[in-house]
């Protein structure tokens, strides 16, 4: 069963995966990145920074037209420093801090934030369940792969996405 369920979540990103800026299409989307850690002295974490920084690309090369900064606790807001430090306009960020789950970040883009289609910004072992979560919440959804290293950890991220990919089908199916 949760091969099965593994295997459904991903085909829904089938296609919907990018990872060349230049080939994402431009059609008024706001990339929505999705927090990560913050160090103890309130920097982001490697993970964390590359998504932000990622999601700035978007928007400066014209692939977004907004930036929805979520997460839990600080990421939104270290996220937001991050971002203005890198040029872009405060008017231009939307700061979401109770997106602490994927599922809750998807929900909330599309009932707070009354998104209809979002780029999900985030590495690539994330970014399945991530499209899976919004297209099943009636958010057209594509992903760009931020990842830009290894990050310590990533095997267990890898296999945690397994388990989370069964919460998520369970989240849309039975919840």
């Amino acid at each position: 069963m949760v091969i099965v369920i593994n295997l459904r979540v991903i085909s829904y990103s089938n296609g919907k995966i990018y990872k060349d800026i230049d080939k994402v299409p431009a059609e008024g989307r706001v990339a929505m990145v999705l927090g990560a850690g913050v160090e103890d002295d309130g920097s982001p974490s490697n993970t964390l920074y590359d998504r932000t920084l990622t999601g700035v690309q978007l928007y400066k090369a014209g692939k977004a037209k907004q930036i929805l900064l979520t997460g839990g606790g600080r990421e939104p807001f270290v996220m937001k420093d991050l971002a203005v430090n890198l040029g872009v306009p405060e008017s231009d960020l939307l700061i979401d801090d109770l997106g602490t789950r994927t599922y809750e970040s998807c929900y909330r883009a599309k009932e707070a934030f009354h998104l209809d289609r979002v780029i999900v910004v985030t590495q690539d072992y994330h970014l399945p369940r991530s499209i899976y979560l919004c297209r099943n919440l009636s958010v057209d959804a594509i992903g760009f792969d931020a990842k830009r290293r290894l990050y310590i950890g990533e095997n267990f991220f890898w296999i945690r996405e397994y388990i989370s990919r069964c919460l998520a089908w369970y989240d849309i199916n039975l919840r």
